[in-house]
């Protein structure tokens, strides 16, 4: 189902899977190309959910997705507000799920506890992009960055100067309020809660699925609801 949710900037979609009551979590989507190779993905995760009883919300943010904002108008503290938004129009006691930069987001909200998958603060995502943007000037023999009327054109996005500054200074992720679980892929050194044998989906090259994946993790963030107390 289509919904939307009301911000301080204005109006957005949210897509809306599973039952109308019972526990519901809001997601937060990576951000700028690993959204668009990931949001397969996690929509297979979200109805992966619905099938064991919990509901889930992935909301659009301002500039990013179906949103009618110009990505060039994006910052990061309006991407903070919108999700922190979304998540209290779902009513109190909603869980939180991050995969990478979407952590970098959720730190506003109001949750009943948080699951990450993969996170990273916004300045290891920006780093990601650049890679990336570097992997194609170099194959096309064009710079890295251009500029363009204020903003920075980077891998196809265009970013707004003060967003990049933003991001850049996110250096590492706010301690969350209440519990938090964080889940990596088992090829990550990093510490983590439980280590998964996959393919990082937001490396391909095109957007990609994983179902069983999808169904190990939603079997993993219901069981986490179920020892936040539901």
């Amino acid at each position: 189902m289509i919904d939307q949710y009301d911000w301080r900037g204005g109006r957005e979609a949210m897509l809306r899977f599973g039952p109308e009551s019972g526990p519901v979590v809001v997601i937060a989507l990576p951000l700028f190309e690993e959204a668009n190779r990931t949001r397969a993905f996690v929509v297979t995760m979200c109805r992966a959910l619905a099938a064991r009883g919990v509901a889930s919300a992935l909301p659009d943010l301002p500039g990013q997705g179906e949103s009618s904002l110009a990505t060039e108008d994006a910052r990061l503290d309006n991407w903070r507000a919108a999700f922190a938004a979304a998540a209290a129009s779902l009513g109190s006691g909603a869980h939180g799920v991050a995969l990478r930069s979407g952590a970098a987001i959720d730190g506003e909200a109001r949750l009943a506890g948080r699951w990450r998958l993969s996170p990273l603060p916004g300045a290891a995502a920006l780093a990601e992009l650049r890679r990336a943007a570097s992997a194609v000037s170099t194959a096309r023999r064009e710079p890295v960055e251009t500029h363009s009327y204020g903003a920075k054109l980077l891998a196809g996005h265009r970013i707004a100067v003060p967003l990049l500054n933003a991001l850049s200074a996110d250096r590492q992720l706010d301690p969350p309020h209440g519990p938090v679980r964080t889940v990596r892929l088992a090829t990550d050194p990093q510490s983590a809660d439980r280590k998964v044998d996959a393919a990082p989906l937001w490396r391909r090259a095109e957007p990609g699925n994983d179902p069983a994946l999808a169904a190990l993790l939603a079997d993993d963030i219901v069981a986490w609801i179920a020892r936040c107390g539901g």
